[in-house]
């Protein structure tokens, strides 16, 4: 087990390295990922849709 107080000087020398993004990206990446979500949930919502269609065609037609 590694000294307590070595260990916290560690983690402070890692925490140094990391790279926070700017507001600016994180703006963007955000934006980025509402409009992703709403294309894949426009894309999933026609697919369910023609799977309801062709579903409700092969039914109307068998019954």
């Amino acid at each position: 087990m590694a000294n307590p107080v070595q260990f916290i000087s560690q983690v402070r020398a890692e925490i140094g390295k990391i790279t926070w993004p700017t507001r600016r990206e994180v703006i963007t990446t955000t934006i980025m990922v509402f409009i992703m979500a709403t294309l894949a949930s426009i894309f999933f919502f026609l697919v369910d849709l023609a799977i309801k269609s062709g579903l409700s065609g092969i039914l109307h037609l068998v019954g």
